[in-house]
């Protein structure tokens, strides 16, 4: 037998305890639901190619924002032999928080043999 009462007061403190607990683990999974950087990549890849119906190469760049991820996609528009004058086009895509497209559009278009001009930023 145990000397220890089961008061109120000890009640309250154990369900808070219990409670505290389960707010820790919602956390953590809700953290571990957030997708990784290269699960949002190749979703996002995917995605586009699905909406545009062309083949997403490359990621280019690729950046959190407050808002979710920002990316730009190197698309083949139109394949070319020689393949150096195929049309490639880049493409700034935003995704939410969890990796889902929430807007596209092209921003620059050019034959896949040819160099940025030096010092135009790639624009």
């Amino acid at each position: 037998m145990s000397n220890t009462n089961n008061t109120p007061e000890s009640q309250g403190s154990q369900q808070s305890s219990h409670k505290s607990q389960r707010t820790q683990k919602t956390q953590d999974s809700q953290e571990s639901r957030r997708p990784r950087p290269m699960e949002v990549l190749r979703d996002a890849r995917a995605q586009l190619a699905e909406l545009t119906g062309m083949t997403a190469e490359s990621v280019s760049s690729f950046e959190r924002t407050e808002e979710g991820w920002s990316l730009e996609v190197e698309i083949l528009e139109l394949e070319r032999v020689p393949d150096t004058m195929s049309l490639m086009a880049s493409y700034q895509v935003e995704l939410d928080a969890e990796g889902q497209l929430t807007g596209y559009r092209r921003v620059r278009r050019y034959e896949r043999g040819r160099a940025d001009a030096r010092g135009s930023g790639g624009r």
